[in-house]
C-alpha cells in the first residue's frame, strides 16, 4: 500500500486523476541512485516542447533546484523544497506572482514535481532537535530522479529530430542548388527538351514550401526534386550520349549546342568566334522549332509590358503581341524588322523578344538594328529567348530582395 505517498493540493486547486497516477509511479521501488540536477534540468530544456513547457517554467524550475543545497539529488535525503513565492521570484528574475503560479501548476501537470502542501497551505519543515529535517511542505523534486532516464530519452529524441531536420534542409538547399543550375545550363546550352515547362515545375513545386516548413513538409518537397533532378539528369545524360556517337553536325537529331554565354546576365549569345570555334556556322543547318515560353513567365520577367496591354493588363498571348506592336511603335522598330522576326522566331517569341527590349531600356541603343541582328542570329540558330527571359527573372527577383 502507498497509500502515504498520494496527497492532495491545499485549498481550492483541483486533484485529478493524472496527479494519483504521477504520485504512485513516484513512490514505486527503484533502484537507489543519485542524480546530477543541473544535467536532468539540462534534459528537461532540451525537451520541453514534448513535454508541453515554456521558456518562464523552466526559469521556475531553476529557481526551485537552487533551494536544494547539493548539486546530486539523492532520493534517501529528501528532495522537498519549501520556498516562499517571494523568494521564488526573486530567483526567477522577479516573474510577476501570477505568472509564477501558473507555470508551478504546469511543472507539476508535466509530472516534474509533486506538491506536498501543509494543512494551511504554507510551505514550512518540521526539524528534530538536532535541526535535522523530519517532515517537509513544499514541492517534491522526487520525479526528476525517478524520470531521469525518460527524461534523458526525450532530450535524446529531441537532439536526433534536430539533427534529421538539419540534414534535410541540406539536402534541400543542395537539390535546389543543382537543379537551378543544370536547368540555367540547359537553357544556355539550347539543350534539347522543354525546358521553360521544366522551369515551371522546379517554380510550382518549390511554391508548394511555407516559409516555416517543418521537416515532414521538407522532405516532401526534396522528393519531388529529387524526381525532376533524376529526370533532368536522364534527359542531359541521353542527349549527351547521342552527341558522342554522332560526329556529324548536320544530323537531324537533337544536340547541345555550344552557344553558352559568358554570363547569364547577357542579353545577346557570343557569336562562333567568341565561343572559341574557328569554323563558320553551318548556314544551311535548319532552326529549331520555336515554342512559345509560358506567358507567365514572359509577364514576369518583363513585367513593364503590361503598361502597354489592354487595361494595364496581360492575360493572353493576344494581348501580348497587341502591346508589342504599340511598344515597336514606339521604340522606332520598322514594321519590316518586326514582320521578319515573327517569321523567324514565331509571332509570341516575337512578342516576347520586344518585351525583352523593352526591359532592357535605354542599354540598347538602336532597337530596330537590335531586332535585326537577334532575328538574324535566330536564323543562324545563334539565338535562344530561354537565357534572356531567366537572365531578367533573376535580375527582378534580385531588385525585389534589395
Amino acid at each position: 500500500m502507498q497509500c502515504e505517498n498520494v496527497t492532495t493540493p491545499f485549498g481550492q486547486r483541483p486533484m485529478t486523476l493524472a496527479l494519483v497516477k504521477g504520485q504512485l509511479s513516484a513512490a514505486e521501488p527503484r533502484p537507489m541512485r543519485t542524480v546530477e540536477k543541473w544535467k536532468v534540468f539540462r534534459n528537461v530544456a532540451e525537451a520541453r516542447q514534448l513535454l508541453g513547457l515554456q521558456d518562464r517554467a523552466l526559469a521556475v524550475l531553476d529557481a526551485l533546484l537552487t533551494f536544494y543545497p547539493s548539486n546530486e539529488l539523492k532520493p534517501d535525503d529528501g528532495l522537498v523544497v519549501f520556498p516562499s513565492n517571494a523568494q521564488l521570484s526573486l530567483r526567477a528574475h522577479g516573474i510577476a506572482g501570477t505568472t509564477l503560479r501558473r507555470h508551478l501548476a504546469a511543472l507539476v501537470e508535466a509530472g516534474l514535481i509533486h506538491r506536498r502542501d501543509s494543512p494551511n497551505g504554507k510551505r514550512y519543515a518540521h526539524r528534530d532537535g538536532g535541526g535535522q529535517i523530519e517532515q517537509a511542505f513544499g514541492f517534491d523534486l522526487e520525479p526528476l530522479v525517478s524520470r531521469a532516464a525518460e527524461l534523458a530519452s526525450l532530450a535524446q529524441q529531441v537532439a536526433e529530430e534536430a539533427r534529421a531536420f538539419r540534414r534535410s534542409k541540406e539536402a534541400l538547399t543542395l537539390c535546389r542548388r543543382d537543379l537551378r543550375k543544370l536547368i540555367s545550363a540547359a537553357m544556355d546550352e539550347g539543350a534539347c527538351g522543354d525546358w521553360a515547362t521544366i522551369e515551371a515545375t522546379y517554380v510550382s513545386i518549390l511554391s508548394a514550401l511555407p516559409r516555416s516548413a517543418n521537416r515532414q513538409q521538407i522532405d516532401n518537397v526534396l522528393e519531388d526534386m529529387g524526381r525532376l533532378r533524376d529526370e533532368i539528369v536522364n534527359l542531359l545524360e541521353m542527349q549527351l550520349k547521342a552527341e558522342k556517337t554522332d560526329s556529324n553536325d548536320g544530323h537531324n537529331g537533337c544536340h547541345i549546342q555550344n552557344s553558352k554565354p559568358e554570363s547569364i546576365h547577357d542579353f545577346e549569345p557570343r557569336s562562333g568566334n567568341e565561343q572559341g570555334g574557328t569554323a563558320e556556322p553551318d548556314k544551311h543547318r535548319a532552326a529549331d522549332p520555336k515554342k512559345a515560353f509560358p506567358l507567365a513567365m514572359v509577364v514576369r520577367a518583363c513585367p513593364q509590358i503590361t503598361d502597354y496591354g489592354p487595361g494595364g493588363i496581360i492575360a493572353s498571348w493576344r494581348d501580348l503581341m497587341g502591346a508589342a506592336v504599340v511598344v515597336r511603335s514606339m521604340l522606332g522598330v520598322s514594321p519590316s524588322a518586326y514582320q521578319e522576326a515573327c517569321e523567324v522566331m514565331g509571332p509570341e517569341n516575337a512578342a516576347a523578344t520586344m518585351a525583352c527590349i523593352l526591359e532592357r531600356g535605354g542599354r540598347i541603343n538602336s532597337p530596330g538594328a537590335y531586332l535585326r541582328n537577334l532575328t538574324a542570329r535566330s536564323k543562324r540558330g545563334e539565338f535562344s529567348l530561354g537565357p534572356v527571359l531567366m537572365a531578367l527573372l533573376r535580375a527582378n527577383c534580385h531588385r525585389d530582395a534589395s
